[in-house]
């Protein structure tokens, strides 16, 4: 779908929250290097705490570029990140969202609340309006995404969801491989 030579940013949905599960934080971290080794830029929600910070941190201390998007109300509550290439503090959510659709060319998806899935959604619609292409992947740790998986596949067989626009959201529990998949 996307020339991998034509790949320069992957925005990065996740949690303001690390979750329970240590293996979400390597996961983050390991994303975040990766992305700094091949010279991709990461484009996050901004805050410097949960699997946001993780993965902007790692990123950074490999050597990465870093472009945070905050709202100005979460700029406190999630503590907008200090450190990083490029904060952008926008007015609203919506603005957020459109903002990262605009210099992502790629999204991948680590395990997060509501929050991480209404921007993987809302991108993922776009391209399956034909608004955008760009691919979309979960990053699915320890099969946190698992149940999203599933509920997508019965969307499909119940006739809610075209199994094209299914196959536009790749999936993997290794971030390589995934990125590999989003190249494709």
């Amino acid at each position: 779908m996307i020339d991998r030579r034509s790949m320069r940013a992957i925005g990065v949905f996740c949690g303001s929250s690390a979750g329970i599960d240590p293996a979400y934080t390597t996961a983050a971290r390991k994303l975040g290097e990766l992305l700094a080794q091949q010279n991709l830029t990461l484009i996050y929600g901004g805050a410097q705490i949960g699997l946001m910070g993780v993965v902007a941190d790692a990123t950074l201390a490999a050597g990465g570029r870093v472009i945070g998007v905050i709202p100005h109300l979460l700029m406190d509550r999630e503590i907008g990140h200090p450190g990083l290439t490029e904060l952008r503090v926008v007015e609203t959510m919506a603005q957020r969202k459109e903002v990262m659709m605009e210099l992502s060319d790629a999204f991948i998806a680590l395990p997060g609340g509501i929050g991480t899935l209404d921007e993987l959604f809302e991108v993922w619609t776009a391209t399956q309006l034909g608004l955008q292409a760009k691919p979309c992947g979960l990053l699915n740790v320890n099969g946190y995404f698992d149940w999203l998986v599933d509920f997508l596949d019965r969307a499909v067989a119940q006739g809610f969801l075209r199994a094209q626009h299914r196959r536009e959201l790749r999936q993997s529990d290794d971030a390589a491989a995934l990125l590999r998949q989003l190249f494709a």
